[in-house]
């Protein structure tokens, strides 16, 4: 029964679009080129939501002149069997496309992409105002991930999508990531929960920019926490009193010795919460971090660190890093001041 309706239905828009003209002017039409895009335009943009119909697809190509009719698109699609095929999204329809390859274009599902980079070690609320702000999402926000739940990565996606959606997606990055990544661990780690490897890769995401460094950077503080030792990282110190928010300056003495509950100075152990989304490859460090006995290290003035396994070494390391500060503050005072005569 469907099936004759199905047919009925097409013989009544063909016998509406064609009129006495013939069916072979139909199929002429629905194969010949389209109109030329508005102003030489070499593409127009054209969206389609989400649960629009047929009709609604055909009448909005004619009204974005993309088609010469919306009777004809009606009929050929619908002579095709592809009504159901057509798939909602923002698409570039080429100056002159026939209503043919439109059609086909609609099958495919070729829309406009858009994306969202998200560095690593970004914090929750940031990732959560990117996705706010960006035009081609939509919806509110009413998930409230927590910090370092979220995979930091490249999403892409259609206009339309929802930012809950979008969240989704990365908190279930995320889960996946750190799932395959647990299976793979050392023995003997002085840590048993993935909420903690989390944070500790979210620290040592804070502590390096530099991707070769992160194994390093991630023995040093698994080795302390194997002897007990504070972990005396500077970027918990900021999350404590900002959420991650940088300071614009450099950390104070008083705060060094302000008690927080992120405040590896001051506190045991890992602080409670990651303080950052950190990557792959930071979980992937502290997981499986290099085989060293460093208990330290510091800025080495060319963007990566020098460390040491004693802190008389650590001292002298110290040294040498406040003497490249030194040169590059007077550096800079002699690059701003007045030429002499």
């Amino acid at each position: 029964m469907r099936s004759i309706l199905s047919a009925f239905l097409v013989l009544i828009v063909l016998a509406v679009a064609v009129g006495t003209v013939g069916m072979s002017y139909v199929w002429h039409e629905f194969q010949a080129p389209g109109p030329a895009a508005l102003h030489g335009e070499i593409e127009t943009i054209v969206a389609l939501p989400s649960g629009t119909g047929l009709g609604q697809i055909a009448a909005t190509l004619e009204a974005r002149r993309v088609i010469h009719s919306s009777l004809i698109f009606r009929a050929g699609v619908m002579y095709y069997g592809q009504a159901s095929a057509l798939k909602a999204g923002e698409y570039a329809i080429p100056s002159g496309a026939s209503p043919m390859q439109i059609m086909q274009q609609l099958i495919e599902g070729k829309a406009i992409v858009y994306k969202l980079t998200l560095p690593e070690g970004i914090t929750t609320a940031l990732i959560v105002d990117l996705v706010r702000k960006h035009v081609a999402l939509s919806g509110e926000v009413s998930l409230a991930p927590e910090e370092g739940s979220l995979l930091p990565e490249t999403y892409v996606f259609n206009r339309g999508t929802s930012r809950d959606a979008l969240i989704e997606r990365m908190r279930n990055d995320h889960v996946a990531v750190v799932n395959e990544l647990w299976v793979k661990r050392v023995l003997n780690l002085p840590f048993t929960t993935k909420n903690e490897a989390v944070t500790l890769a979210s620290i040592v995401e804070k502590e390096t920019g530099v991707a070769s460094e992160r194994p390093r950077v991630a023995a040093v503080f698994v080795n302390r926490l194997r002897k007990g030792m504070k972990l005396q990282s500077d970027p918990t110190i900021i999350y404590g009193l900002t959420k991650g928010v940088p300071l614009g300056r450099g950390i104070r003495q008083s705060e060094l010795e302000k008690p927080t509950a992120y405040n590896t100075y001051v506190i045991d152990g890992l602080p409670p919460t990651p303080i950052a989304n950190p990557g792959k490859a930071s979980i992937e460090a502290v997981l499986n971090p290099a085989l060293t006995d460093d208990l330290y290290f510091v800025a080495d003035g060319t963007g990566g660190h020098i460390f040491a396994n004693n802190l008389a070494d650590h001292e002298k390391n110290v040294q040498k890093w406040r003497q490249i500060e030194r040169q590059r503050a007077a550096g800079a005072d002699n690059s701003s001041a007045s030429p002499g005569p």
